[in-house]
């Protein structure tokens, strides 16, 4: 892919993982952690570049993980929430020739590289698409660039893009046959 029709990465990893009893990134998932998955997946779709916004544990996390061909960002206000780490990503991003980027959770897993590439193929810099799992929204989300100051200045709390999709026109893209949108929240939901 040339660099004028760059697509990035942006892998959302800096929560505490309240709920879950450590930070996401660290969690232990087939022989990696969640932010190597992850990052992986990312790496595969030919999304370039990929940013990894971490947080809790971010010094753990560059020590443990394992991220070749990613930038890592520091947020430092991880815990007002995910949209903090949007707002830290799109800020890195802002100097790269991305036409758009897609942007995924550390806690889905279940995401393909395949599923990524499906909304990837879709980039344009007025582009907004999400993945949906048997008519549900979910991860990854497709933002163009043109769309980034309106995302960065609305991201909040936990709702990260959420406002802001679903008061413009989102085109759902089906990945159900090739991806499961499962967030993990508890360790009981981690896919065996």
């Amino acid at each position: 892919m040339s660099a004028p029709d760059a697509v990035a990465g942006l892998l959302l990893a800096a929560g505490g993982g309240r709920r879950y009893g450590l930070p996401k990134a660290l969690v232990p998932y087939r022989g990696r952690l969640f932010v190597e998955h992850a990052a992986g997946v990312l790496h595969a779709a030919g999304l370039g570049p990929v940013v990894v916004v971490l947080g809790a544990a971010a010094a753990e996390v560059r020590t443990r993980a394992h991220l070749p061909g990613s930038s890592l960002v520091d947020n430092p206000d991880w815990p007002t929430g995910m949209g903090s780490s949007l707002r830290a990503g799109l800020a890195a991003l802002s100097t790269s020739d991305a036409v758009a980027v897609v942007i995924l959770p550390v806690d889905t897993p279940g995401v393909t590289a395949a599923a990524v590439a499906r909304l990837a193929a879709l980039a344009s810099p007025d582009a907004l698409a999400r993945a949906t799992y048997h008519g549900a929204p979910g991860h990854p989300v497709l933002i163009g660039r043109a769309h980034w100051p309106a995302v960065h200045a609305e991201a909040t709390a936990d709702a990260g893009a959420r406002s802001y999709l679903a008061g413009h026109p989102t085109r759902a893209v089906p990945c159900a046959d090739i991806a499961s949108g499962l967030d993990v929240d508890r360790p009981t939901d981690l896919p065996s």
